[in-house]
């Protein structure tokens, strides 16, 4: 087995995606965010892509964007697994990202070896939707923001990731190109919930598959919360997603992540048609002091 470090995000998700596209799902945020750096290489200006291939066979894939976790995927076996470690061995790696159990796996190779120890940060569900089952209907209607709502998307976006990601520094500073990208791209995009003419909650949409999208951000300001707004703009957004409504059509699924410590959003998605495919474990690094 070797592996390869790949400069060009095109040519890694064509060598991975054998492995990749075996549970498409899984490996839903791999795949999302290398079509990012490809379609969008100055979001990401740096970026590692490492593939470890038996033969011409992928066995083994990550990649990272710098500050943030590497991102794995499944490997094939335990021997492909400590062939990607070895690749990414001078690497200060601030955490791992991947589904349970490989970023277990990973990490309990990597602590010893890094000379650091791992702890479990957020614990995530990996939801897909083939189809929105009906919902009662909430106040308002959805429209898809524009550059005109920057201001207010990005203080949600900022305020999303200080609650739910515990994110400081690196994601505040990266929330304004993130934002502006998401509000110019045809292959992303933000959708509002409006009650009464105001915007309530919103709901993200990117990182797209070869079959599926990603969803996600949600958010809705706490002082608005419990109106049922989440839900409506999540379902509307699904729905558009899977009837070709927004971006190319040929989409199978939606995709999105939910924090496993909070049912209640846990319970909204399920509602609206989203089944947990596998757990994510992010697990971060510590160094001593």
């Amino acid at each position: 087995m070797d592996a390869e470090r790949f400069e060009d995000a095109g040519a890694f998700l064509a060598a991975a995606e054998p492995l990749l596209l075996a549970d498409e799902a899984r490996h839903n945020l791999l795949l999302g965010i290398a079509g990012t750096i490809r379609d969008a290489p100055d979001l990401y200006p740096e970026n590692h892509l490492v593939l470890v291939r038996d033969g011409d066979r992928p066995v083994a894939a990550a990649l990272r964007t710098p500050p943030y976790n590497l991102v794995l995927a499944k490997p094939e076996s335990d021997e492909a697994l400590a062939v990607l470690l070895d690749a990414v061995a001078g690497e200060d790696l601030p955490g791992v990202v991947g589904s349970v159990p490989e970023s277990e796996a990973f990490a309990g190779l990597w602590a010893p070896r890094a000379g650091v120890t791992a702890r479990f940060g957020m614990r995530q569900g990996v939801y897909a939707l083939e189809r929105v089952e009906p919902l009662p209907p909430a106040d308002g209607a959805a429209r898809v923001a524009t550059i005109a709502d920057r201001k207010l998307v990005l203080r949600w976006w900022v305020a999303f990731g200080e609650e739910v990601l515990h994110e400081g520094g690196p994601g505040r500073d990266r929330a304004e190109a993130t934002v502006d990208y998401r509000l110019s791209s045809p292959a992303t995009g933000i959708l509002l919930w409006e009650d009464e003419a105001e915007p309530v909650s919103l709901a993200g949409w990117g990182g797209a598959t070869p079959n599926g999208i990603r969803v996600g951000p949600v958010y809705t300001p706490p002082e608005l919360r419990g109106h049922g707004y989440a839900t409506a703009v999540t379902a509307e957004l699904s729905r558009r997603l899977l009837d070709s409504a927004l971006g190319p059509g040929g989409r199978r699924f939606c995709f999105l992540y939910t924090d496993l410590a909070n049912p209640t959003s846990n319970a909204i998605y399920e509602r609206i048609g989203y089944r947990r495919v596998c757990e994510s474990a992010e697990i971060l690094f510590d160094r001593p002091g």
